[in-house]
């Protein structure tokens, strides 16, 4: 590897706008290419954001040996496939949440990435937060006692969009669930683990997709209250209910720079205010991993990937949520 870290980005949206940003913060890395189908996109992308190389074919990205790393943001149902003929190009692999479809999915990418001896990791940048590591790190001290309460919401309106998008749009596995419901469902298995029960409600929207959906996790002494919807705009504050004592991750809790504790009558607001637009810790542990000469990350491993995407797999069972196969 040469001095810097060379990093490709396919699927030049939005999300991939700010991850670029981002990434210039890091002067040992530098953006080397970025691919889209849409070549003039590519171009005005790599003039944007200084990327050295344009393609628009993502085969001549991960065949590219300046690039070590490929960081996918691709619509989900393209995840597998582009993680797959990354890794099977030799390149390192940082993919957009959710890592795969299902389980499945996940297991084929982290099987292939350990043949491979590469590194692989979803990313599912709330995981990285200053404030949720935090929160995280005082409520596994036992600090505010055992859990006994969860809550976490995560809704926008999103019903007037393009139907054939990939939020509205089920043959891009499009849906609440794995757009944004995939955080609160984290969030649970963070904290708690993996529940003894679930219980689920959902509605639908007139494509065929989830349009929003409630679950219950049930622990045995703690139950988490989780919610995600595309028809309405909700708070995005998440609580954590201790037994002696609370945790708020205030709004918008997956991405928050601030952070509240109760405790004993006594109220602390502690304020983390995050480097851009946040994605920079993910970024900055790869390049960590990368460095240790790791195959995946300590703080978020392959196998919380596989969990998390086990729990999303029997929620999508319990309310009836499918995606057309390719």
């Amino acid at each position: 590897m040469s001095t810097k870290i060379g990093w490709g980005i396919v699927g030049l949206g939005n999300i991939a706008g700010k991850f670029a940003s981002d990434l210039a913060r890091f002067p040992e890395s530098e953006l080397v290419a970025v691919a889209s189908r849409d070549m003039a996109k590519a171009n005005n992308f790599a003039k944007e954001f200084g990327s050295k190389k344009a393609f628009d074919s993502y085969r001549e990205l991960f065949d590219d040996p300046q690039v070590h790393v490929v960081y996918i943001a691709t619509p989900h149902s393209f995840h597998c496939a582009h993680t797959l003929a990354a890794l099977e190009a030799g390149k390192h692999v940082l993919c957009e949440k959710p890592l795969g479809i299902d389980a499945g999915e996940v297991r084929q990418m982290t099987d292939l990435a350990s043949k491979k001896g590469l590194f692989l990791m979803e990313a599912l940048w709330s995981r990285f937060n200053p404030s949720i590591q935090e929160v995280y790190a005082r409520v596994k001290a036992g600090d505010l006692g055992a859990i006994a309460y969860l809550r976490a919401d995560f809704a926008f309106p999103a019903l007037n969009r393009n139907p054939e998008d990939r939020l509205l749009n089920p043959a891009l596995a499009g849906g609440s669930l794995l757009d944004i419901g995939i955080y609160p469902v984290f969030l649970a298995y963070l904290f708690l683990g993996v529940p003894a029960a679930i219980k689920v409600a959902a509605h639908f929207h007139h494509t065929g997709v989830e349009k929003q959906i409630a679950m219950i996790f049930d622990y045995g002494d703690a139950m988490a209250m989780l919610y995600s919807g595309f028809s309405s705009r909700s708070e995005m504050k998440a609580e954590i209910s201790c037994e002696d004592g609370s945790a708020f991750l205030n709004p918008k809790w997956h991405q928050t720079e601030s952070y509240r504790l109760e405790k004993g009558g006594e109220v602390h607001e502690e304020s983390r205010p995050t480097e851009g637009f946040g994605y920079t810790y993910e970024i900055a542990e790869v390049h960590r991993c990368l460095g240790a000469g790791v195959l995946e990350s300590p703080i978020w491993t392959w196998a919380d990937s596989i969990a998390l995407h086990t729990l999303l797999d029997k929620i999508r069972g319990l309310a009836g949520i499918d995606f057309p196969k390719p």
